[in-house]
């Protein structure tokens, strides 16, 4: 599927969602960022970046997030992380962590997304379930699908939701800033969660456990 490009148009109906006002979005940010801050920062078309980042190409603003506090955890530090061949727990570096807080924030307002939650959402934007599911080496092929979507979806389509990667049962999102009004996100009644506090580590290893996965022991080297 990567070697398939865009077609000209898009024959399709693509599916819209919305999220309403009081939803509660879940953002794994570096603690010295304002949590509902988009990312203005375009990705190498080629190199690096993440699924659906804006690149030269289509420059936009963007934040994810995840519609629960697990799945934003799973999306943000879960990449890559092998099972232990012996059957222990997963051993989630702690520099993977290091400055790292998680915040929830609210949507202030409605917004429509575009959804790639079922086959038949996908198949209306010409793709399957590898634009959501396939890994970081391919984001390149990600990225331009998700300008072509933003191009045949202006001006209604304010971010794109789909099944997270790494936490199937739940959804994450991308919201677009050029398309959301100003301050659609606000911060919840909820104080940030610091993974470098002793009270952080204790509730990321929580939410750790149940995907076999733990911080090591401080000092541990492997």
């Amino acid at each position: 599927m990567p070697n398939y490009r865009p077609p000209a148009r898009m024959s399709g109906a693509p599916t819209k969602v919305e999220l309403g006002a009081g939803t509660l979005l879940y953002r794994v940010h570096a603690a010295h960022r304002v949590p509902d801050a988009f990312n203005p920062v375009p990705a190498h078309c080629l190199y690096g970046g993440g699924r659906f980042d804006s690149t030269a190409c289509d420059r936009y603003g963007y934040l994810y997030a995840g519609l629960g506090a697990a799945t934003a955890v799973c999306e943000a530090l879960l990449r890559g992380i092998p099972f232990d061949s012996a059957g222990g727990p997963r051993l989630l570096p702690r520099v993977a962590v290091a400055g790292r807080n998680l915040s929830t924030l609210r949507l202030a307002t409605d917004v429509t997304l575009v959804s790639l939650t079922t086959a038949e959402d996908l198949a209306a934007v010409h793709q399957d379930s590898w634009l959501v599911q396939t890994e970081a080496h391919e984001y390149p092929y990600t990225r331009d699908w998700a300008h072509w979507i933003r191009r045949h979806t202006a001006p209604w389509a304010q971010g794109l939701l789909w099944p997270s990667k790494r936490e199937p049962g739940d959804r994450t999102v991308v919201l677009f800033e050029d398309r959301c009004p100003p301050n659609v996100l606000e911060a919840a009644d909820t104080d940030p969660v610091d993974f470098g506090t002793p009270d952080g580590e204790a509730w990321l290893n929580s939410v750790l456990q149940p995907y076999r996965v733990q911080l090591p022991p401080a000092g541990h080297r492997p």
